[in-house]
């Protein structure tokens, strides 16, 4: 014992005078672990990606794992690049892209490391999958909007050839089909999911005559731009145009008027995904995959003429 101490304080010194730092990468080979997660999501802007991010890193923090994080930009040459990138240094991977694939998938990752996508649509049932219930909660807003007595409405498109995006447009379609028929006339105008193109996109709408009455922002950061451009053209919201967004992001209900929105549980997507992904490890990926859709709740402030339920 005398001398284990002693040898023990001779190492500790050596430590110190060395600043010696252990050799992770060398750790996880001999345990077999890198107790890290990788991330790789469409874009790390906006309060929806932080977020998700949020979501994902306390979790993985409570479980005594790290977390790296990687932009694709929606770019499916960058999509492969990270996936390959992360192959090594994480015990599994937690992607959103509108652009992945099965076949981009299952070319570039091994069939070992447990995978869960988000908000992605891959054929099969090779991946874990947790989903926002773009359709139908868009289908529920539109209606709300309809309810109100609202039959001239405008959609701003969220990014081109992006499931989200599209869902979402599809649902609020479908709803003006089955409850105004004819009575409608239907707007659609490009954005792309910022700020700036919700912005844009009232300038466009302003143009029209008959002027719609309510318009329907496939995200809550267009919602925020179009409600800015609305109080520069002085249009009153919502007595002269009622404004609904998507996902109630923590601003949402601070603004003013507060925005009526479709709350998805932006924190619990992140949370939920690495719980799944945990499942997976634990399994070492010979589990049964499972498609999640996450539940949704209409918040119906004073954006579209009801009363801020925050209050």
């Amino acid at each position: 014992n005398i001398v284990e101490e002693e040898t023990k304080k001779r190492v500790q010194e050596a430590v110190r005078e060395l600043s010696y730092l252990p050799n992770n990468l060398g750790r996880s080979l001999s345990i077999k672990r890198t107790e890290a997660i990788g991330l790789i999501l469409p874009d790390l802007f906006g309060e929806f990606f932080s977020e998700v991010i949020r979501g994902v890193d306390q979790t993985a923090q409570q479980n005594n794992y790290h977390l790296l994080v990687s932009s694709s930009h929606s770019n499916r040459g960058e999509i492969k690049a990270a996936i390959q990138m992360m192959q090594g240094r994480v015990d599994g991977l937690i992607i959103m892209s509108p652009h992945i694939d099965a076949v981009t998938l299952n070319q570039n990752l091994p069939k070992s490391l447990p995978v869960v996508l988000m908000n992605c649509i891959v054929d099969g049932d090779s991946f874990d999958s947790l989903n926002i219930n773009n359709f139908d909660a868009s289908f529920a807003i539109t209606k709300h909007l309809i309810d109100h007595q609202h039959k001239h409405i405008a959609i701003i498109r969220g990014t081109q050839n992006n499931f989200d995006a599209d869902e979402r447009f599809r649902g609020c379609q479908m709803a003006i089909q089955k409850y105004l028929s004819n009575e409608l006339i239907f707007l659609e105008i490009p954005g792309n999911f910022t700020e700036e193109s919700g912005y844009e996109a009232v300038k466009t709408i302003l143009q029209f005559s008959p002027r719609p009455t309510a318009i329907f922002a496939s995200n809550d950061s267009m919602a925020i731009g179009a409600l800015s451009a609305l109080q520069d053209y002085s249009i009153s919201v919502p007595n002269e145009m009622a404004l609904v967004g998507f996902d109630d992001i923590p601003i949402a209900k601070y603004l003013s008027p507060s925005l009526a929105t479709v709350q998805v549980d932006i924190y619990s997507l992140g949370s939920l995904a690495i719980e799944q992904l945990f499942h997976a490890i634990k399994e070492k990926n010979n589990h049964k995959k499972h498609k999640k859709i996450l539940p949704y709740r209409l918040m119906l402030r004073e954006s579209c003429g009801c009363k801020h339920p925050d209050i």
